[in-house]
């Protein structure tokens, strides 16, 4: 019993270090470059409207990878492209237009009624969605990217971390304790025996 709570401790203790260790690099390294986290080579979009409902929601992280050669792309593919100088859009191809040298991609949200005013350029794709989407974790991003977001993000598993430490020093001392104790009964029986 006493074994299998310690092992079910450490693995649950290596999760959570985990996924904050990995949650911390991929803020520090969307602050440090100014964009959103990379891992991998794989980024992390943060999905802020509903336009490609049910494929993933308003919320969700999105993994995309770069894409080599934007020229390949074909129709069903979903694509991170630049609208214009501010905006990031993940929308579906559903045309492919060839154009001499150049490809134009006709794209369309999933919940969207009409598809979208200008084709996209090939030049101005950014990513092809890789498949993970990982729901409500993208509000977590949002905010962790706020300065205020930041300054958790390192205080909380900071505090947490000095939590279990001390926690695992006061079973390590209580263990020790035990064991003194329980050999202090011995020799101290093992005395009046003789």
């Amino acid at each position: 019993m006493k074994n299998t709570r310690k092992i079910i401790g450490n693995v649950l203790y290596g999760i959570v270090f985990t996924t904050l260790l990995v949650m911390i690099v991929m803020v520090i390294s969307s602050r440090a470059s100014g964009g959103e986290p990379e891992l991998f080579g794989y980024q992390f979009k943060t999905v802020l409207s509903g336009s490609m409902e049910p494929t993933f929601k308003t919320g969700s992280i999105i993994v995309v990878e770069k894409v080599d050669d934007t020229k390949s792309l074909k129709k069903d593919d979903v694509i991170t492209f630049r609208q214009d100088e501010k905006n990031i859009v993940t929308h579906r191809i559903i045309e492919v237009i060839k154009q001499g040298d150049s490809v134009l991609y006709k794209t369309q949200g999933d919940n969207n009624e009409d598809a979208d005013t200008n084709p996209v350029i090939d030049g101005n794709v950014v990513a092809k969605y890789s498949g993970i989407s990982i729901p409500f974790i993208g509000y977590f991003f949002k905010y962790a990217s706020t300065p205020m977001g930041t300054a958790l993000l390192l205080i909380i598993p900071g505090l947490f971390l000095l939590g279990y430490a001390a926690w695992t020093i006061r079973l390590a001392i209580k263990e020790i304790e035990h064991k003194v104790k329980n050999n202090n009964i011995v020799d101290s029986a093992e005395k009046t025996v003789s």
